[in-house]
């Protein structure tokens, strides 16, 4: 049966003090939409529609960039959940299969779960995902009969023996997407919120003799995020979660509570990561590398036997090979490094690339910009590049060839040469002394008004 997502993506969520969509606000360096829509991927659904409503041109900017085949819709009037799934009809006409009702700030949902209803929904014509929290709270009550779900009461039109019903509902429901549109034009709004329940549909089934029933997931997979604290509980749960599958991979985190990963991060068995390291979106590491303490990472990969940091940062578009050290306190950033080069402290290397075996020295700077271009410098194999070098770009140090500290360096250097780019050394004997005081005099000196 082809399936189609439809994400609710419409909320402003005041209660994140924010100008900014509440689904644009971040988990592990990805939008919590992005979180969601992953989730629904996983189904290889054959549409996916989002309905926005606040800031819905962010909200598009961000669809496009996460998914481009999606399609945005836009929710004008917030009137509930049943009306803005209304707002899918027109994107889904035609479509004869199953819709899956996903939420944008639902970021944690697993694929396990989406499975499991979608096998119900062979036997179901409605499936209500359901939980059952340590607190419910003001969640909505699932009312089963047997393995039947025979309504889904919201908390604030719940009766006391209602509210005393542990199995919650989540919100996310399947259904066929032409049992589904059909339901929700039945949908009133004669509650006490005067909105268009989308939940109301599973009653209205259940008159028209369809069946329905509830399938349930772990409590945190249904965590919502409704504020800044909700945000930082799920980062916290996020983070929790990837730490302990890269120890169960094989990795090694000395200090795991002051690791961090992105939505994306990969990282082989064997490599060792130390204390306070950040991974950004899109890294990768390779088996048996060392990510030292206090290193940011972004946009990069860092192949076997890599060394980086302490304090080094890699900035998107980095490529290291096999055995390259990035040591403390260097930047490196769009730039290729291969086999066995170092970098190894107080250096920047941008728009670059190194060859096998270079090594760069202490304070060395490619000047990648010129205000208005990047440009690009080539630094050939076995080159030794001075400390306190200045590499202007566009240029290129041959292979083998070395450039004196503290040169500035603004022509190729052929293979195996030795540049010298700095003024010659001269000494005025005493004139240090006489600088001095000339400067503390002016020091001392009363100022005028």
């Amino acid at each position: 049966m082809p399936t189609a997502l439809i994400i609710l993506a419409a909320g402003q969520g005041t209660r994140m003090n924010s100008d900014l969509p509440k689904v644009l606000h971040t988990i592990a360096g990805a939008p919590l939409l992005a979180h969601a829509m992953a989730a629904g991927a996983g189904l290889m659904p054959e549409r996916t529609v989002v309905v926005a409503g606040y800031r819905s041109d962010l909200v598009q900017g961000a669809v496009a960039d996460i998914d481009p085949d999606a399609q945005v819709v836009v929710q004008t009037e917030r009137k509930g959940t049943a009306h803005a799934v209304a707002q899918a009809r027109a994107a889904l006409e035609g479509f004869g299969g199953d819709a899956f009702v996903l939420y944008g700030d639902t970021p944690f949902i697993s694929l396990a779960t989406l499975e499991k209803m979608r096998a119900t929904r062979r036997q179901h014509e409605i499936v209500v995902l359901g939980f059952e929290p340590e607190s419910p709270d003001r969640y909505g009550r699932l009312v089963m009969s047997g393995g039947n779900l025979e309504r889904i009461v919201e908390y604030k039109d719940a009766t006391q023996q209602e509210r005393a019903i542990r199995l919650c509902n989540s919100g996310v429901i399947a259904a066929s997407a032409q049992t589904l549109f059909a339901l929700i034009g039945e949908v009133g709004n004669d509650n006490a919120a005067g909105e268009y329940y989308l939940t109301d549909i599973v009653g209205l089934a259940r008159a028209r003799g369809l069946s329905a029933t509830a399938v349930t997931c772990p409590e945190a997979e249904t965590l919502g995020v409704n504020s800044r604290a909700d945000l930082a509980r799920a980062e916290a749960a996020f983070q929790t979660r990837a730490r302990n599958e890269a120890l169960e991979n094989g990795v090694t985190l000395n200090a795991p509570d002051t690791v961090f990963f992105a939505h994306d991060t990969i990282i082989g068995r064997d490599t060792i990561i130390e204390p306070h390291v950040v991974f950004g979106p899109g890294v990768s590491v390779e088996t048996g590398a060392r990510i030292r303490a206090f290193s940011h990472l972004e946009g990069c990969h860092v192949s076997r036997g890599g060394v980086v940091g302490p304090y080094a940062r890699l900035r998107p578009g980095t490529e290291l090979a096999e055995d390259v050290r990035i040591g403390n306190f260097v930047e490196v950033k769009n730039a290729r490094i291969d086999e066995n080069a170092k970098v190894n402290h107080l250096t920047y290397i941008g728009d670059a690339t190194i060859g096998a075996d270079a090594n760069v020295g202490a304070g060395t700077v490619t000047c990648n910009y010129d205000g208005v271009f990047k440009h690009h410098t080539e630094i050939g194999a076995g080159a030794f590049i001075g400390s306190g070098t200045m590499l202007v770009a566009p240029v290129t140090v041959g292979k083998g060839a070395m450039t004196g500290s503290g040169s500035v360096i603004t022509s190729n250097v052929p293979d195996e040469a030795l540049a010298i780019g700095r003024a010659r050394q001269d000494n005025k004997p005493g004139l240090a002394r006489k600088l001095f005081d000339r400067l503390k005099a002016r020091k001392a000196a009363p100022k005028r008004d």
